[in-house]
């Protein structure tokens, strides 16, 4: 994600990196590719326009202008603006209780997966066990069932009274039902459409009166572009909306309609969708978006996230294998699997600073799969000792693989590379030369 604006500023502080110091010439010329950028990755012109005044304000200060490292100033800059942008306003959800909850957004916005995912966000990380869900999209069709599919999954009830034949009446008999049943957190996934029309929107206004959600949330996909002005005005004009849950975050380059958002509806956004699956949802972090759209990356995102996957017992075997030099191709695809619990690979490494480009350079599901495919064609011995690998194994390994012997060669080519520079990462080899050579890109 938001690949196309990281390489746009990392392209203007290359520029700037060529002068003394900050000018008025060149601070006007990365401005303007910097709004030029903003345009592009489908932020607002007349938000862009702001943002580049103010940054080129700064930019022009005195103290500034004195500095001899111009292509860090500007990022510098640049980073606190957009910072102070996305951070208006809180991102913390109610610690009230009982919290209840009231989705709103078009239809194909993900909406229905999104009540899911804040179910489990809410029994996972907030610790809460009393959470029910209200199936109240009785327009589209499917969605009841939908959200019953979802909420079985998690182990999260859905409830749903087909005798109530208005979304504002299932309001009224779900706030009911949660007193009685003393439910912690309450979360009203409320209909939908194609398209933003007054009788969606009246409908919303009724159903929010009734339920009087101390969090209303929008629910937007990320690629929406110059339209998420629109839907964000439309929404907060009939609305007491609190928040914005910016849906498949993973899928979107540009990452624009993140800040339009957030400045027209004057509220902040509160969650990231980064995929189908129930626990792919992130809570917004405006440093951290930030960080990755300047090329900083996540770490502390990255080892969240390795956290919720972690073994301690398995991560101190490893660490047996690799103090003996006995790591394996067994082990290596271990590895493998853990890394992708954790996600999309090139998401992980856009959350490894000065990584973004790695991540778009290559390093995609097809070779990853290629490469699993080898090594399960593999016996337990051979992967365990490659070096058995005579040619008639090779070619039944190939075979079995649906690959090729020069694939194959390449491969334990490449990891007994690997194994080598492991034993010297900590004389400076990085990760992203063990990934390229394992991964068959070229350094």
């Amino acid at each position: 994600m938001l690949e196309f604006l990281q390489e746009k500023v990392e392209s203007v502080v290359r520029n700037l990196r060529g002068y003394g110091k900050l000018s008025e010439s060149n601070v006007a010329d990365a401005v303007r590719e910097v709004r030029l950028a903003l345009l592009a990755a489908d932020v607002n012109y007349q938000i862009a326009k702001d943002l580049c005044e103010e940054v080129k304000k700064k930019c022009l200060g005195e103290e500034v202008l004195k500095s001899i490292q111009p292509g860090q100033q500007f990022v510098k800059i640049f980073h606190d603006e957009l910072l102070r942008l996305f951070s208006e306003g809180t991102q913390e959800v109610s610690a009230a209780r009982p919290l209840r909850i009231l989705l709103a957004g078009l239809n194909g916005a993900g909406k229905t997966t999104t009540a899911a995912k804040l179910a489990l966000h809410f029994r996972r990380k907030v610790k809460e066990h009393r959470i029910a869900l209200v199936a109240g999209d009785i327009t589209r069709p499917a969605a009841v069932a939908q959200l019953q599919t979802l909420g079985k999954s998690i182990d999260i009830p859905v409830w749903f009274w087909p005798e109530e034949k208005t979304p504002a009446a299932l309001a009224r008999r779900a706030r009911e039902e949660a007193v009685k049943e003393r439910i912690a957190v309450l979360i009203f996934d409320a209909a939908g459409r194609l398209d933003l029309d007054e009788a969606l929107l009246a409908e919303l206004k009724e159903v929010s009166a009734i339920l009087e959600p101390q969090e209303t949330l929008l629910v937007a996909d990320a690629a929406t572009g110059q339209s998420a002005v629109k839907i964000a005005q439309a929404f907060q004009s009939h609305l007491p909306l609190s928040g914005i849950v910016l849906s498949k975050f993973d899928g979107d380059a540009r990452g624009g309609a993140a800040l339009s958002m957030q400045k027209t509806a004057g509220v902040p956004v509160k969650f990231l969708g980064l995929g189908e699956k129930p626990d792919a949802l992130e809570v917004f972090d405006p440093e951290r978006l930030v960080g990755r759209i300047l090329g900083m990356g996540d770490i502390v995102g990255l080892v969240e996230k390795a956290q919720e996957a972690f073994d301690a017992d398995s991560m101190m075997k490893m660490e047996e294998k690799l103090r003996k030099n006995a790591f394996d191709l067994q082990d290596f695809i271990d590895q493998m699997r853990f890394i992708r619990k954790l996600g999309p690979l090139e998401n992980l490494l856009g959350m490894i600073p000065g990584m973004s480009k790695v991540a778009s350079s290559g390093f995609d599901e097809k070779r990853m799969r290629q490469v699993e495919a080898m090594i399960l064609s593999m016996t337990p011995q051979e992967r365990r000792k490659p070096d058995i690998l005579n040619a008639r194994r090779r070619q039944r390994i190939a075979r079995g693989s649906g690959t090729s012997v020069a694939e194959l060669n390449d491969l334990v080519h490449r990891f007994e590379e690997m194994k080598k520079m492991m034993s010297r990462m900590a004389r400076g080899g990085g990760p992203e030369k063990m990934l390229s050579r394992m991964m068959g890109k070229r350094g």
